[in-house]
Parts: structure tokens; C-alpha cells; sequence
């Protein structure tokens, strides 16, 4: 990916209220690797079109092989549960002498490596104990059907079959079997790890030994304890020690026999311990000196193993690359799959467009609900587009959705749409309500101006500039004003504005566009008024957004903002006297 350098396309907040990082933190991701890559994703920049494309190609693609191979692509992801990040012990191998542990760790990655090129090369999706792993064997049963398939099938046909019958090549992993091979002298294949009598003849010399010398002592402890049990009836456990009360009668006895030393003793018993023979201690002394030579030589081992590591150090790390690459594919493509997304046409002119849009965030609280998500259409090109309608009509949910499908293209996402037309911008950012500025000290007026500066001050060429009612925090004359006064500066930039607004007048110029919506203007209000009257508090508000549209629709610059915050008002109980009131001062 092509990276705009010191550019940044939208600010914590932007990303957290368009939606973007709600996305991101869905996406089911297995490895370290795949996560991490996550965190490092970055967006594609006007001039990057091309680029973004072969990308948005590479989800489409990815999409068809998990359609078409399921079975596989949970194998695939079976494997990837199991990974660890062993990054820091790779690239400490060319270092430092490696641990045991460290060993393991490597070689359970190498298993993983080797399991992820059978299934992504071979399709072999069977029992990874077996033999020697040989990339270049006979066909698969996959790959056999899919070729079967191609024989009776149309060229055409057959071509887009084998597009998608294989994870892309450039998932595929190099090959580490003979590393594999190093730290697996026995060829077994088990995710275990040990310092292995094949890695050393030495080494095996002096673990014979050992055991031999074990052997005697054990010979010669079996020996003395026999002739204890003879001489003087003392019965030795198979550990060579006896726990003698001291109210037995034979306690002195046996506390002062020559061949037992005391270990342990407590108020009520001694524990005792067969002493050591002559013969016993040169075993011993023999076999330490053993362990001190085994030691050094599993060090030299480890060694040894460190440095063949170090040698593949460049190859591991771009296999760990891979899988991380692989995996964040492959939740990308589900993530698209579960939500009905769409591949987002990408195009040079600066323009939004989408059919059928849903924020994601809203659909996924709304479908935990059981109730059904109601999509919006919206077309923005460079200029001001104004957003007005009923109150509860969600006109800030539309004005994040905005946001929502443009950011998600240029992250490389398919896009919550039945279709979706982006032209990709330097600059995107989000005003709306601000709780952290309010808790450090800023009233909700002043926190609007401090973003509303930054949002003026870093706008360029090519910005999406989403404005959610601003200045409804100060009175109504000096709101109008700045409004307009705002809208008077963005028509002006090379920008695409969308600003959602109450104030009835800054609609009324002929050089924005007013979308507005449609709310409960084609509302059946006998069923509603029945409806709100037999329910309970808390379901009215439920009732109203039922019965609410929320689909905006162009209108021309003298139709009038509507006006439904008194119908709602009264429908929620508020006082017949104060509606009628207000309907006094409105006139």
C-alpha cells in the first residue's frame, strides 16, 4: 500500500464516531500477526485509485474462496488459534543461545507453518502428524475435484472456479521444512520439544552412561536394603527410607543402626534415610560429573539450534508477515460476508454516493432488538448539502453514515451499501458532541469551536467535513448567524460539506442542497395516536421510532424544515397548554 506521508485522513474522534474502529475491533482475527497488522492499516489517499482497486480485488477474491471453501477456511483458522508470537525469540536467535522453551516455541510455529502450507497449497485438510510434509505431492482430492470439474464446465466457467478454488499465491508460505527437520531430528512431528539424543552422538554417549551408573546405584541400594531387611528385620520402603514412631518399641534400635541416617524428625516420629555405600558414592560422584558434561553439551545444542534459526531469520519473519496478512484477509471477508457488504466503486472525482446505506453500529443494536433497520440513500458532491427533518428522525445517524462508508472504502473495507460510489479525500473529520470537552471544563458552545477551528485550520483540497448541528449549544440568533456565516465559507472550498441543522433559514439559499427527512410526514397518525395510547412510558418513545422514516430525499430551497417536535411532544404526554402555547409563538 501506498502511504500519504505525514498525511492523516481522520482523528481518533472522527474514527470512533464514524464507525470505523467499531469495524475494526469487530473483525475476528486469530494471530498476533493479523493483529498487529491491523493496528498498522492505513488508509488509500487521492492518487492511490489504482492501488485501493487491486485491493478492494483482493477482498472480493477472498470473499469467493471462503464460499467456496469452508471446510478449508475453518481449518485454516484452527490453525491460526493456535499461534503464538515468537517474533522477539526469531529475531534474538542470531544473539543469543535459545532456551528449551524458546526451542519449543519456534518449532510449534514451524508445525503451524507446515500445517498452513498443506492447506494452502495442497488443500489437505486431513490428520498433520504424519510424515515428512512434501509440497510438490501428487493432487489433493480438492484440487483433483476441482480439475474434474473444469473438464466439463465452459473455459470461462472453469477459469472463475479456479479463481477462487485457492487461497492467492501471495498467502502462500516459504518453505522452513528443513528447519523443521533440525529441530525434529526423529521426524515425528509432535508439538513437543526436547534436546533429543539424535542431535548429538556425544550427548547420547554420556545419557548411556549416566543411566548405567544410575542403574548400579539403584543395583546397590536394592542390595543393602536386603541385607537390612535380613540382619535386622527393618523393612525399607521402595525409596529407601522408613518413618519410625517414637513409642515403637525398636526405636533406639533402629535410630542407631549404622546404614540409616536421620532426614527428618517431628514431635511424634523420625524419618529415616539408607546411608550411602562406598560404591554408592563414586556412582554418584561419576554421574555428576556426567551431568555437568550433558549440561555443557545441550548448551552447545541449543546453540547450535540458535544459529540454524538465525540462518531463516529473514524467511520466518515474511512467513509471520503472511499469516498475519492471510488472516486479516480472511476476517475481512468474513466481516463482509456476515453484513451483507458490498464492493465500493472507486472513482477520481471527488463524490459519496450510496444506495441503500446502514450504519453498521446502529443495524447491529437494532437486529440484537429484533426490530429491522430502515437503509438511507445519499448522494454529496464538493459543496454544501444540508440535512433537516423531523426530530428522533436520525439525522445524526445519517450524517455518521456518511462518514461511515467513505472512511471504511478508503480502509480498504467493502462498504454497508446496495452500492456505493467514493471518491477518496485527503482530509475527513466529524463535529459532533463532545463529552470529554465538556468534562474538561468547555461548555458544549466551546468545545464545538475548539474542533470547529481544527477542522478549518486542516482542511484541504478533496475534505468530507460532517457538521452535526453545530452552534445549538449558544442562542438562536447568533446560531443562525454563524451557521450561515459557516456555510458562506465552506461553499467555497474544494470540499464536501454535510451539515445537519434546526435553524429554518439557512436552508432557504439556492446554492446548497437540502436533504430532509422524510419523519412521520407519510405517517399514519390514527394507528400511532392508538398505539401510544395504551402503552407504557418507556414504549412510546419505541412506538414513535416505528412509525418514523428515516429516508431523506432532496427538496428544493423554499420548502419549509419541518416541524414534528410538537407532535411528538404531545403524543409523549407533554401538556395540552403548552403545546397550544407554543403553537402561539410559532405564529
Amino acid at each position: 500500500m501506498i502511504q500519504g506521508k505525514n498525511r492523516r485522513l481522520a482523528n481518533v474522534k472522527t474514527r470512533r464516531e464514524t464507525g470505523l474502529d467499531y469495524v475494526m475491533f469487530s473483525l475476528d482475527l486469530n494471530t498476533p500477526f493479523g493483529k498487529k497488522q491491523l493496528k498498522e492499516v492505513r488508509p488509500y489517499y487521492p492518487g492511490e485509485e489504482a492501488e485501493l482497486r487491486d485491493e478492494l480485488d483482493r477482498v472480493e477474491q477472498m470473499i469467493a474462496f471462503v464460499k467456496q471453501n469452508q471446510i478449508l477456511t475453518d481449518k485454516i483458522q484452527e490453525v491460526f488459534m493456535e499461534v503464538k508470537d515468537a517474533t522477539l525469540t526469531i529475531e534474538r536467535s542470531g544473539a543469543v543461545t535459545l532456551s528449551t522453551v524458546e526451542l519449543f516455541e519456534i518449532k510449534s510455529l514451524l508445525l503451524q507453518m507446515r500445517q498452513l502450507r498443506k492447506l494452502t497449497m495442497e488443500h489437505e485438510i486431513g490428520d498433520y502428524q504424519g510424515a515428512h510434509c512434501c509440497c510438490a505431492a501428487e493432487p489433493s482430492a480438492d484440487s483433483a475435484a476441482s480439475e474434474a470439474r473444469a473438464e466439463n464446465m465452459p473455459a470461462a466457467r472453469a477459469e472463475e472456479e479456479a479463481a477462487v478454488d485457492t487461497v492467492p499465491r501471495e498467502y502462500f508460505l516459504a518453505d522452513t521444512e528443513d528447519l523443521l527437520d533440525e529441530l525434529d531430528p526423529r521426524r515425528d512431528r509432535m508439538n513437543t520439544f526436547y534436546i533429543y539424543n539424535e542431535f548429538s552422538p556425544k550427548l547420547d554417549a554420556y545419557r548411556t552412561k549416566k543411566k548405567e551408573y544410575e542403574q548400579q546405584i539403584r543395583r546397590e541400594q536394592k542390595q543393602a536394603r536386603e541385607e537390612l531387611r535380613k540382619k535386622y528385620g527393618v523393612q525399607l520402603t521402595p525409596k529407601f527410607d522408613i518413618v519410625v514412631a517414637k513409642s515403637h518399641p525398636d526405636f533406639e534400635m533402629i535410630q542407631s543402626l549404622e546404614e540409616l541416617e536421620m532426614t527428618d524428625q517431628d514431635y511424634m516420629s523420625v524419618t529415616l534415610q539408607l546411608k550411602p555405600t562406598e560404591k554408592i558414592y563414586e556412582f554418584v560422584q561419576a554421574a555428576e560429573e556426567l551431568n555437568a558434561e550433558i549440561e555443557q553439551e545441550e548448551e552447545r545444542v541449543r546453540e547450535m539450534l540458535s544459529r540454524k534459526i538465525a540462518e531463516k531469520e529473514a524467511v520466518l519473519l515474511e512467513n509471520c508477515e503472511k499469516m498475519g496478512a492471510l488472516d486479516l484477509a480472511l476476517a475481512r471477508a468474513i466481516y463482509a460476508m456476515k453484513h451483507d457488504l458490498t464492493k465500493p466503486e472507486i472513482t477520481e472525482e471527488h463524490v459519496i454516493a450510496f444506495e441503500d446505506g446502514r450504519n453498521l453500529q446502529v443495524e447491529d443494536i437494532i437486529r440484537e432488538k429484533g426490530k429491522t433497520y430502515c437503509p438511507i440513500s445519499l448522494s454529496l458532491a464538493d459543496g454544501v448539502t444540508m440535512i433537516t427533518g423531523a426530530n428522533m428522525g436520525g439525522k445524526t445517524i445519517s450524517l455518521k453514515l456518511a462518514g461511515q462508508i467513505p472512511i471504511l472504502a478508503q480502509y480498504g473495507f467493502f462498504v454497508p451499501a446496495k452500492h456505493a460510489k467514493i471518491g477518496l479525500s485527503n482530509y475527513m473529520q466529524i463535529l459532533i458532541g463532545d463529552s470529554q470537552s465538556v468534562e474538561r471544563g468547555l461548555s458544549s458552545f466551546g468545545s464545538e469551536m475548539e474542533e470547529l477551528k481544527e477542522i478549518l485550520d486542516k482542511g484541504q483540497e478533496r475534505s468530507l467535513i460532517l457538521i452535526d448541528e453545530i452552534a445549538s449549544g449558544t442562542n438562536p440568533t447568533e446560531g443562525t448567524a454563524l451557521t450561515k456565516s459557516l456555510v458562506d465559507y465552506l461553499i467555497k472550498k474544494p470540499y464536501i460539506s454535510l451539515i445537519t441543522t434546526h435553524f429554518e433559514s439557512v436552508t432557504e439559499r439556492k446554492d446548497i442542497v437540502n436533504m430532509q427527512v422524510r419523519g412521520l410526514a407519510d405517517c399514519n397518525f390514527t394507528l400511532l395516536n392508538r398505539e401510544i395510547q395504551h402503552a407504557n412510558r418507556r414504549d412510546r418513545i419505541n412506538i414513535i421510532s416505528k412509525y418514523m422514516d428515516y429516508r431523506l430525499y432532496r427538496v428544493d430551497s423554499e420548502a419549509q424544515v419541518p416541524k414534528e417536535a410538537l407532535s411528538i411532544a404531545a403524543m409523549l404526554g407533554i401538556n395540552k397548554e403548552i403545546i397550544e402555547g407554543a403553537k402561539k409563538y410559532m405564529k
